[in-house]
């Protein structure tokens, strides 16, 4: 009888069923798993195996919640959470962690502005910079554009208010609002209440 080397009752791993585990791994199959009852060495190295693969299964896993909860119900305050990660595992899930409060701060910020502005409070601007870095590329252009809206928004409110004051209140005569770099409906507006003031300064020099 051939000598395997392997003593009654031990259970040792098969080569070609750990080739097997290994292609599966790496072909993103995350519920391969190897024997839980092999013996010494082989043991270890099953119980490794089947840890780094039990790992990636919940990564996968917590960025499907992710995905779901942030980028689908709009839960923008989740953050990936893999207790006992360590190294790389680790900086893996705190890079995703990173990219969603880098997302999130721009969107929160604009949502935080249009309230205040819905509120009619003008004074509100988005902030340009997220903790300790400036925002870039499309975040820093929707800030820019945000903020050149509210800028807009409330220069025609002061210049109609300051219009209806002096020819509505003080009695001056032709007045008219100045609004710099406005542009469609915005020029529109300040060009109708321009006409107003106009119409009223001429039928109120008519009468006199």
């Amino acid at each position: 009888m051939r000598d395997t080397g392997q003593t009654a009752g031990e259970h040792k791993l098969d080569q070609r069923q750990l080739l097997a585990a290994l292609r599966a791994f790496r072909r993103g199959d995350f519920s391969v798993r190897l024997p839980d009852d092999l013996d010494g060495l082989d043991g270890e190295l099953a119980e490794a195996f089947n840890d780094a693969v039990g790992l990636n299964d919940r990564i996968s896993k917590e960025f499907e919640r992710l995905r779901d909860a942030v980028g689908r119900q709009g839960k923008i305050n989740q953050r990936a959470a893999l207790p006992g990660a360590l190294g790389s595992w680790n900086d893996s899930v705190e890079a995703v962690n990173s990219l969603i409060t880098d997302m999130v701060h721009p969107t929160a910020e604009m949502a935080r502005v249009i309230g205040a502005v819905a509120k009619g409070d003008l004074s509100q601007t988005m902030d340009l910079e997220n903790e300790d870095h400036p925002l870039r590329g499309e975040f820093l252009r929707i800030g820019k554009v945000v903020n050149t809206m509210v800028g807009q928004l409330g220069s025609f409110v002061s210049e109609v208010t300051r219009v209806a004051r002096e020819v509505g209140t003080e009695g001056k005569l032709g007045g008219q609002a100045k609004v710099a770099g406005v542009a469609g409906a915005w020029k529109d507006l300040t060009d109708n209440v321009n006409l107003m003031a106009a119409n009223l300064t001429g039928q109120v020099r008519n009468i006199a």
